[in-house]
């Protein structure tokens, strides 16, 4: 019987010395089995309340609350989740037309922003519109942003979207040493408007 300590492995008494390649590979199956404890959790969720669906890294937790968006009171609810102190967040509400959901929409990447005294290091805009009179218009703003909060370095990544008179925002924010990339793009990506 092995007992594990912090400076290695005891070994059990009789038994002198351990060989090279058991111990690679005792090393390799802790490792595999470390590998198989995954800290992100992906589940579908899709919202009661706005049409999108998007995958969490852990469970959300919800909340429904008025925020003032440049002079417009908007009811925001906010489904997000934190992985060692990494936030994913998707925000969504309603306006009384597009041309207000636009101005939110500016109005909720600068708050973002803002929060992180941040400075846009990436800002990619894109529209799509039916071409119908009164048609389906969407426009989205990606960004990437790099700040400071309580002294740490801050890196926000986000997508902010106004489509006809909702406006969305998909967010991930945390210590900038900490974000992974790789769950940054399959949380952002995998959000979708129904």
């Amino acid at each position: 019987m092995r007992i594990a300590t912090a400076g290695g492995m005891l070994l059990p008494s009789g038994m002198r010395k351990i060989s090279l390649p058991l111990m690679a590979t005792t090393l390799l199956a802790t490792m595999l089995v470390s590998a198989c404890s995954p800290k992100f959790n992906w589940r579908d969720y899709r919202s009661n309340d706005a049409p999108y669906t998007v995958q969490f890294p852990g469970k959300p937790a919800q909340q429904t609350r008025t925020v003032d968006l440049d002079g417009q009171q908007v009811s925001l609810t906010m489904a997000a989740t934190e992985i060692d102190g990494t936030t994913f967040a998707v925000a969504s509400g309603e306006l009384p037309d597009a041309a207000h959901a636009q101005m939110a929409m500016q109005a909720m990447k600068t708050a973002m922003v803002k929060n992180i005294d941040g400075v846009v290091s990436s800002n990619k805009v894109s529209a799509v519109s039916s071409g119908n009179a009164g048609g389906v218009q969407q426009t989205s703003i990606d960004i990437e942003a790099k700040g400071r909060q309580n002294g740490a370095s801050m890196l926000l990544s986000g997508k902010f979207i106004a489509k006809d008179k909702r406006v969305y925002q998909v967010i991930v924010v945390g210590h900038e040493k900490q974000v992974v990339r790789d769950t940054v793009d399959t949380f952002i990506s995998s959000f979708k408007l129904n």
